[in-house]
């Protein structure tokens, strides 16, 4: 166990994510031009959406994959809401929605650095995961939107514009080249594998590694924000992903998933939404504090997963499967 925790932390991607933190400690000068992440950002999921797709194509839809596929949306509306009635004892009606929303949705770059950990671990997953990931970004957003709604006074609460918020939930850029992408390879299969892999696969992990140098230096920037809102944040942005990630094992326990199946449903219902959320609630809740739920997210949740949940969900998964 302890092997395998140790060769997660000491493996490429990880060590450039502590990296660009320590960059920020020791003040050094270290900047990513400010297009590149999108850019990177962008290229992985057209990657992992692709590959996706091609699995799909050479695999048969069967019972299976639907019900893992509406337990995923199920999910993603279930977590926003219990979340919100713990959080809610200590903070206010917006923030607590709001940071309910973000862990109620799940964060890409996450699933991404679970990919290079089982490709790393020798196990494979199904590509109707990906479509899992693109499905449970948008329903949290809308169930945060919804208990703000129903639970603000009458004349306080505001309209909400649905069209607007409809569209930046369903087709952000992050959803939106992720299922096109997945639609591609499953359109063009084997043969547009072939054609790609050199961009596709070749550079995958160099790029994760630069990626995640960038979220590093991010991350690290964002830790001093929390720093004034108190130990509440901490204490859920530490517990949150374990437990919500147990959730997952549990669901993929009972519907018999493959090993690698099981670890990406735990990696989706633990990780915390720090890009497609944000965006979202900048419209829909503006009166919740960005400074809370995106380092929550970013600063807190996400390089726990990365670090420590990945391996804990890899070692949980292999204990629960194997019985």
């Amino acid at each position: 166990m302890l092997d395998l925790f140790l060769g997660n932390f000491f493996s490429a991607p990880v060590l450039f994510f502590v990296l660009g933190m320590l960059a920020v400690a020791v003040r050094s000068d270290l900047e990513i031009p400010a297009p590149m992440p999108k850019l990177l950002s962008l290229y992985l999921l057209f990657s992992i959406g692709f590959h996706g797709g091609v699995k799909l194509e050479q695999g048969d839809m069967n019972l299976q994959i639907v019900l893992t596929l509406l337990a995923a949306v199920l999910l993603a509306f279930i977590v926003p809401v219990y979340c919100f009635f713990i959080l809610r004892l200590k903070l206010s009606l917006a923030n607590a929605a709001a940071v309910a929303a973000a862990y109620g949705s799940i964060s890409a770059v996450t699933f991404v650095t679970a990919d290079a950990f089982l490709a790393s671990t020798g196990k494979s997953y199904g590509g109707h995961m990906v479509a899992a990931m693109a499905l449970m970004e948008s329903p949290a957003i809308i169930v945060g939107v919804l208990i703000v709604r129903l639970n603000a006074s009458k004349g306080g609460g505001g309209k909400v514009k649905w069209g607007e918020l409809l569209r930046e939930a369903c087709f952000n850029s992050s959803v939106y080249i992720l299922l096109g992408s997945l639609l591609i390879g499953l359109i063009t299969g084997e043969a547009g594998y072939k054609d790609l892999k050199p961009f596709s696969d070749g550079i995958f992990k160099g790029v994760l590694c630069f990626f995640l140098l960038d979220m590093g230096l991010v991350s690290a920037r964002r830790i001093s924000g929390l720093l004034e809102q108190g130990w509440v944040p901490w204490l859920f942005g530490i517990l949150a992903p374990p437990i919500n990630g147990m959730i997952g094992i549990g669901v993929a326990w009972l519907l018999g998933l493959s090993h690698g199946d099981a670890l990406m449903l735990a990696v989706l219902a633990g990780s915390a939404s720090y890009i497609a959320v944000p965006a979202a609630l900048r419209l829909a809740i503006p009166e919740a504090n960005p400074g809370l739920y995106l380092p929550m997210a970013l600063a807190i949740t996400f390089p726990f997963n990365i670090i420590v949940g990945i391996p804990l969900y890899d070692v949980v998964i292999s204990k629960v499967l194997s019985t």
